[in-house]
């Protein structure tokens, strides 16, 4: 994948240290999938390595992605303060999607906590947008947050949505799961994002209930095309690449069938 150069077309700041950033890149914007993420380069290059981030949306007409992340580092700081017109050196988009093609005809759980939420809504953008034949039964939106729901009113637009808050601010107090419960709310696929221990919980409650499951993981990349081995996770079957127990989370995934990783 080439690194391209990008034009800042504007950001910003939506919640506290937590910035949604849209840059005109039609290399990248052409070949995007829900699910996928773009790699970004620091201007200053003592820090070499690119910070991995999911898409949150993308428009092949227009040229344009759509980031949305939280500012964690020096590098996600040097990116808070890009401003219109300014220019942008990234690779994308990078890792596999979800599996759009499992939601024809099903109840679609679009589950998303935290950081995670932004790439949920590049899948239930695409979602409504499938040709009707091919569009999910119905589409809800789990959402956990600690407490500001940012994004939530952008899903309404394409699911249900029910959320979660760690305070108790908003919708059940708790988490993705809790929120399932109390609305009582049921489907045959789930698409996930978020931290490990939601993903695990996720993973666990899929394999109990009988539902079809694709995890995306969160993870620290290196050199974001699966050739440096720094951000593997445990797998249920041996790899083809290293013929182990793990994947590279940046090449292989970051989106997985649940059964096939182990959290």
């Amino acid at each position: 994948m080439e690194k391209v150069t990008g034009t800042v077309i504007c950001q910003k700041e939506i919640e506290a240290d937590i910035f949604d950033l849209q840059v005109r890149a039609p290399e990248i914007a052409a070949q995007a999938r829900p699910g996928q993420f773009a790699a970004l380069y620091c201007r200053d290059r003592s820090r070499m390595l690119p910070r991995p981030i999911s898409l949150c949306g993308f428009d092949a007409e227009a040229g344009t992605i759509r980031l949305v992340y939280r500012t964690a580092g020096a590098g996600t700081r040097e990116f808070s303060a890009l401003r219109e017109g300014d220019a942008l050196e990234l690779t994308g988009p990078l890792g596999n999607g979800f599996p759009l093609e499992e939601a024809r005809g099903r109840r679609v759980l679009l589950i998303g906590g935290g950081i995670g939420i932004p790439p949920m809504l590049a899948a239930a953008w695409a979602l409504a947008g499938e040709p009707a034949a091919e569009r999910p039964a119905a589409v809800t939106a789990v959402l956990g947050y600690r407490s500001s729901l940012f994004l939530a009113e952008e899903f309404a637009a394409f699911a249900e949505v029910a959320a979660a808050t760690e305070d108790g601010s908003a919708g059940t107090q708790g988490t993705v799961l809790d929120a399932l419960r109390e609305n009582s709310l049921e489907g045959d696929v789930i698409f996930a994002c978020g931290p490990r221990p939601m993903l695990r919980a996720l993973q666990t409650y899929a394999r109990e209930q009988g539902i079809a499951c694709w995890l995306s993981l969160e993870e620290r990349m290196a050199c974001g095309v699966g050739a440096c081995l720094a951000c593997v996770c445990e797998t249920a079957e041996t790899d083809t690449h290293s013929h182990v127990h793990n994947a590279r989370i940046c090449r292989d995934g970051p989106v997985f069938a649940a059964e096939a990783v182990v959290l």
